[in-house]
């Protein structure tokens, strides 16, 4: 199996990606091509070993390649958050409270908070919005999916897209309350 393998230098040894599709990105690992390709049943990207015949849902160790997005995703991005709403929340009640009272400043404690546990490295943030986020998101650990422009609202959106893959955000404030942003991809 792919992930037992032991840790190598991978030599990317070809691309393909032409301007509306994603093709299969092939590699060497250990001296097997492994190449991701996109589930369109699960709606995710898998790891097909054309030596071996297996096919792993999670990245092998030692694949660098390109990071997989479904087709279409071309200019979106993806992220995760965790929302902690306030009185002022457009809409100030979630699964978790039927009446939201804390004020804008409680909310940023809360949330800086968070982000504190996150960057020591206590926990992260799919754990926290599973059981904090005031968004629905929360039972996908806050993941969003990829999205485009003008389909997030502006201060979230510019937010996800001035983060670098990886980057946790300050807190970022919206009509829906305040917010941790992941970028994921």
């Amino acid at each position: 199996m792919l992930q037992n393998m032991p840790p190598m230098q991978p030599h990317l040894i070809g691309c393909s990606q032409s301007s509306g599709s994603q093709q299969p990105v092939e590699h060497w690992i250990h001296n097997q091509k492994t190449t991701w390709k996109w589930s369109k049943s699960r709606n995710r990207p898998y790891y097909f070993n054309a030596k071996t015949n297996e096919s792993v849902w999670d990245k092998p160790e030692g694949f660098n390649g390109p990071a997989a997005k479904p087709p279409g995703s071309e200019g979106k991005v993806r992220a995760s958050h965790l929302l902690v709403k306030h009185s002022g929340s457009r809409r100030p009640s979630s699964w978790r409270e039927d009446k939201i009272t804390r004020s804008v400043d409680e909310a940023t404690a809360i949330i800086k908070g968070y982000r504190e546990q996150i960057v020591s490295g206590e926990t992260d943030l799919a754990s926290l919005a599973k059981v904090y986020s005031d968004c629905s998101s929360a039972r996908d650990g806050g993941d969003l999916n990829f999205f485009g422009r003008g389909q997030m609202q502006k201060s979230f959106e510019d937010a996800t897209y001035a983060l670098e893959v990886g980057q946790l955000s300050e807190p970022i404030y919206s009509d829906s309350g305040v917010h941790l942003i992941l970028r994921t991809a």
